[in-house]
């Protein structure tokens, strides 16, 4: 299978994010170690020039998320698009006409042959709604970016939360992976203001 072009990108970039220190971390042992993803970034919709460093934001975020679960490396597009267009696809995809903030596409390849990367899949996210949330849960847009870039990335690994059972272990593992990022537990306001 022929990879697209658009997932040829370089893994570097030069929008970098800083997020604070960071905590120091073991590294797997050797037979454990693992490339990282390639990760291109398409902005779609000119909405995101409103944000500075996003893609250091998002590449950050993918990088550690894929050090802390067991998915092979491989190729991977984020596409920053605008609320019409994710619309759109959460009504194609998952029979839902409505925007949402983030969605996943896994690819479901199997490793590639001859040692060449395997397709992982897209994420794609919505400028409007996430910079509207982010709003309306006083957070910081870039705490808020990288928790949905750590989600989708947990989608495209095959994690869910269809059940209750999983929903609870894909939230403590986003906790853990943004509290390396020095971003705050994103579930801590939703379950104050749930319980109010």
């Amino acid at each position: 299978m022929t990879t697209p072009a658009r997932f040829n990108a370089p893994a570097g970039g030069g929008d970098e994010m800083k997020f604070g220190t960071r905590k120091p971390r073991s590294r797997p042992p050797a037979r454990m170690r693992r490339s990282p993803p390639a990760i291109e970034i398409i902005v779609e919709s000119p909405l995101w020039n409103a944000q500075r460093g996003v893609k250091g934001v998002l590449r950050r975020a993918i990088l550690e998320a894929a050090s802390m679960v067991p998915a092979r490396g491989g190729e991977l597009a984020v596409v920053l698009t605008d609320d019409r267009t994710i619309r759109t696809l959460n009504r194609d995809w998952r029979a839902k006409d409505a925007a949402t903030n983030v969605l996943s596409f896994p690819a479901g390849e199997p490793p590639a042959a001859g040692g060449s990367p395997c397709l992982l899949g897209d994420i794609v996210i919505a400028y409007e709604t996430t910079e509207r949330e982010a709003r309306a849960e006083h957070k910081p847009f870039v705490h808020h970016l990288a928790h949905l870039a750590v989600h989708g990335f947990l989608h495209l690994a095959g994690h869910d939360h269809e059940s209750d059972d999983e929903a609870d272990a894909m939230e403590q593992l986003e906790i853990a992976i943004l509290a390396r990022l020095d971003v705050p537990d994103p579930y801590v306001r939703q379950q104050l203001t749930s319980n109010a």
